[in-house]
């Protein structure tokens, strides 16, 4: 089966990659259906529901990246090209992205693998006779490795797929603070500060004083500007990490690797403007249950081949056919 990615000639290079998608690409139009999902903590995350009804119609989990949602396009994409052949989605909204803040001080982060565990018990319940895989991207495919790693055997996943992964979220933090990928910082500060206020206001509103005071201990929200700072300063006392070298190196799916015993695809680009080469894993670090394709292009969670005309969205293509695959190999 070929698995070569050519990119297409009028994107070079990997910033060109990464940016088609969310800001060029016009998104596949789909009739989903949600459904809320209440956690054991009283707060809750929505899905969007695409494809066959059919009880035993393969079903696949679809995990947005940081300040994504389900209406990401590449959860999008992918939600269309598995329905097209005959197969079950639901895109997962974290906490709080779903258009309405979550009700909770917490919220989503890239460590958040107990949301992830609840929701794969709710669609085991839903659709028992359904075979259950798993596809997350970015900050989701880190949480779906974690996850992975710490479920073992009990994963209760056929297969999964993870996309442009940063697998050493301090090294990370790094990356994206050099160069044009301050662009990108920047980008997701402004997003994450306003999903805070978002939630300030909220609480202010519904009189939850107790909660509101959570958030406001956590200091101003103005004059951070690098992932240092806000996860040092909102994510880690917010969810149970000492300081933001805590929360990296607990959440980091790279020391997860190692423990995956569900079958896994790892999709990953060496010019991914996210993540230094060196994060990367080496072969010695992945169970023998993962591959890791390594292309030499293709951006962070771009991969865009074809023509201007007719732009080919090489992940659509590669996932679904992965899934296809480990479907046909027996049990």
């Amino acid at each position: 089966m070929n698995t070569a990615f050519k990119p297409a000639w009028w994107l070079p290079g990997a910033h060109l990659q990464t940016l088609w998608n969310p800001m060029c690409r016009k998104p596949p139009v789909l009739q989903r259906q949600r459904e809320r999902v209440w956690l054991e903590d009283g707060d809750f995350l929505d899905l969007d529901w695409h494809g066959p009804h059919e009880a035993t119609a393969p079903l696949v989990l679809v995990l947005h990246g940081l300040t994504g949602s389900s209406n990401s396009l590449y959860a999008l994409g992918l939600q269309q090209a598995l329905a097209a052949q005959g197969w079950a989605s639901a895109a997962l909204n974290w906490r709080g992205c779903s258009g309405e803040p979550n009700l909770l001080p917490r919220g989503y982060h890239s460590g958040a693998s107990e949301d992830l565990a609840e929701t794969v018990r709710h669609l085991r319940a839903q659709r028992p006779m359904a075979p259950l895989y798993a596809v997350g991207y970015s900050l989701g495919g880190n949480v779906l490795l974690k996850y992975l790693g710490e479920s073992g055997a009990d994963s209760q996943l056929q297969g999964a797929v993870a996309v442009s992964v940063p697998f050493r979220l301090d090294q990370c933090a790094d990356r994206i603070g050099l160069g044009f990928s301050r662009i990108y910082q920047a980008h997701f500060m402004r997003e994450m500060i306003a999903y805070v206020k978002d939630k300030q206001r909220l609480f202010s509103h519904q009189g939850q004083a107790d909660r509101l005071s959570i958030l406001e201990k956590l200091g101003p929200l103005d004059g951070m500007r690098t992932f240092w700072e806000f996860d040092g300063r909102i994510t880690a006392p917010l969810h149970g990490y000492a300081d933001a070298q805590d929360y990296y190196k607990r959440a980091s799916s790279r020391y997860f690797l190692g423990r995956i015993e569900t079958p896994t695809l790892i999709v990953q680009a060496a010019d991914d403007p996210f993540v230094f080469s060196h994060s990367v894993p080496d072969a010695s670090e992945l169970s023998a249950s993962t591959e890791l394709e390594l292309h030499a292009h293709g951006g962070h969670v771009g991969f865009v081949a074809g023509s201007p005309r007719r732009p080919v969205y090489y992940l659509e293509r590669r996932i679904p056919q992965w899934l296809t695959e480990q479907a046909a190999k027996p049990l």
